[in-house]
């Protein structure tokens, strides 16, 4: 479970990362990121999953993975770093090591992406 201190939940932080920041799009997700110019709490994460993924139930199962898959990448990640994860239709059918493995390759090209903007 992704611990609640790295949890996006706040609505202006999602569209300011959504708008603001880089985004990789990968098969089953779309990775947007961004730098804060505060670094209080460490890295956040923001789960967007819409009604586009399926019924309740296959939104649960794809928000509960992707929860379980970013809590794997949160040491690697910079203290000011805010990432929204947005899950496409195609990743209800995806296990989690692919989504995991999606989740790393969108991250290493929002960083590349991040470090040619600087």
């Amino acid at each position: 479970m992704l611990p609640a201190q790295f949890r996006m939940t706040r609505s202006a932080e999602f569209g300011a990362t959504i708008k603001h920041g880089v985004r990789a799009a990968q098969p089953d997700i779309v990775v947007h990121a961004r730098r804060e110019t505060e670094t209080a709490g460490g890295p956040r994460i923001g789960l967007v999953v819409a009604k586009s993924v399926g019924n309740a139930v296959q939104r649960h199962q794809v928000s509960r993975r992707l929860r379980h898959v970013a809590q794997t990448v949160l040491p690697d990640l910079p203290a000011d770093e805010r990432i929204v994860i947005r899950a496409l239709p195609t990743s209800r059918y995806a296990v989690s090591s692919r989504l995991e493995q999606q989740l790393r390759a969108g991250l290493r090209r929002t960083h590349d992406l991040m470090e040619k903007t600087r």
